[in-house]
C-alpha cells in the first residue's frame, strides 16, 4: 500500500482518537478551559460519553470503523453479510458507548430484517465516516467504491443524505489520492455529482468560510452529528487547514460537539492529500490499535 493511501486510513483513526477525550462536549469555552489546546490523547473523564475507555483508544465510529478493516483484510473485498456479522458481534458485550443508530440497527436485525433494509433512519454523518478503508481498497475502482460506501453506510444510516454524503466523501479521497487538491476535489465533484442538491450548498457554504476561524464557522454551521451541521464544518476545516493535518484535526476538536464524527472524514481527506508525512508522530505511537491496523492494511495491495 502507498504511503498516502496508508496515511489517508491512519488519519481517520487518528482523529476518532483525538476527540476521545472531549467527544461531544459542545460548550468549547469549557474544552478551553479545562483541557487547554487538546494536541494529544486523553483519558475520558468519569461522567463522560466514553468513560470506560483509555487515553488511545478510540470511541465507537473508530471501533466500526477497525470492524469494517478486518473484514476487508478478511475477504479481499467488502462483503456485506460478513461486515454485518463482525458489527453485530462488536456490540454484543461492547464495553463503550451505544448511540442511537446502533441501537435501532441492532433492534431492526434481531427482527430479522435484511441487513440492506436495517439501518436507523439517522441523519447522524457518523455512518459516512467509516469509510477510509473501502477507499483504499477499491482506490482503483471508482464505480466499486461508490457502491461499498453507500452500501456500508445504509447498513446503520440509512439517511438518503448520509448515504449521498458517504459517496460524496468517497469520491473527494479518490480524486485527492491522485494529485487533485482537496479544495479543487470537493468543488468539481459538488458541481458534477451533486449540482442543485444540499451538498452542493454545503460545500459551497464550508468553502465561503475557510477565511472565519474554525471554532465560529463550525459554531455557526451547528456542531452536532446531524448531516447538514456536520458537513459543512468538515468542508471548511478541510479547505480553511488543506496543507496542516494536524492543525485541522485539533480545531475540530476544539470547536466541540461530534468532533469525532466530523474528524474522521477530515483526516481521510487530508491523509490522502498530504501523505504519511502529515501524521504526528507522538500520536500514531499512542494510538493503542496502532500495529493492528498496520498488520490490516498490509493485507490491501
Amino acid at each position: 500500500m502507498k504511503g498516502n493511501e496508508k496515511a489517508m486510513v491512519l488519519g481517520s483513526f487518528l482523529a476518532d482518537s483525538l476527540s476521545l477525550g472531549v467527544h461531544w462536549i459542545y460548550d468549547t469555552a469549557r474544552i478551553e478551559k479545562e483541557f487547554g489546546r487538546v494536541e494529544s490523547f486523553l483519558k475520558p473523564l468519569p461522567g463522560s460519553y466514553h468513560p470506560t475507555k483509555n487515553k488511545g483508544e478510540f470511541t465507537h465510529y473508530g471501533d466500526q470503523a477497525v470492524v469494517l478493516l478486518e473484514s476487508i483484510a478478511s475477504k479481499g473485498l467488502f462483503d456485506p453479510q460478513d461486515f454485518s456479522s463482525r458489527w453485530q458481534a462488536l456490540f454484543r458485550e461492547y464495553r463503550g458507548y451505544y448511540d442511537q443508530a446502533t441501537k435501532a440497527t441492532l433492534i431492526n436485525l434481531a427482527q430479522r430484517k435484511p441487513i440492506e433494509e436495517a439501518g436507523a433512519p439517522s441523519s447522524d454523518l457518523a455512518g459516512a465516516g467509516r469509510i477510509a478503508p473501502l477507499v483504499a481498497l477499491y482506490k482503483d475502482d471508482l464505480a466499486a467504491l461508490v457502491n461499498a460506501a453507500k452500501a456500508q453506510t445504509r447498513m446503520t444510516h440509512n439517511d438518503p443524505l448520509v448515504i449521498e454524503s458517504a459517496e460524496f466523501f468517497a469520491r473527494v479521497s479518490w480524486m485527492t489520492l491522485r494529485g487533485r487538491s482537496p479544495a479543487a476535489a470537493m468543488k468539481e465533484t459538488a458541481k458534477e455529482r451533486f449540482d442543485g442538491t444540499p451538498i452542493s450548498l454545503w460545500v459551497e457554504k464550508g468553502i465561503k468560510s475557510k477565511g472565519e476561524e474554525s471554532v465560529f464557522a463550525i459554531g455557526q454551521f451547528g456542531q452536532s452529528c446531524h448531516v447538514d451541521e456536520a458537513f459543512p464544518g468538515i468542508v471548511h476545516l478541510i479547505s480553511r487547514h488543506e496543507n496542516d493535518l494536524k492543525e485541522a484535526l485539533i480545531q475540530c476538536v476544539m470547536s466541540g460537539g461530534d468532533n469525532a464524527g466530523r474528524g474522521m472524514i477530515v483526516g481521510m481527506v487530508l491523509g490522502a492529500h498530504l501523505g504519511e508525512k502529515s501524521l504526528p508522530r507522538e500520536w500514531l505511537s499512542s494510538m493503542k490499535k496502532m500495529q493492528q491496523i498496520l498488520k490490516l492494511l498490509s493485507t490491501i495491495p
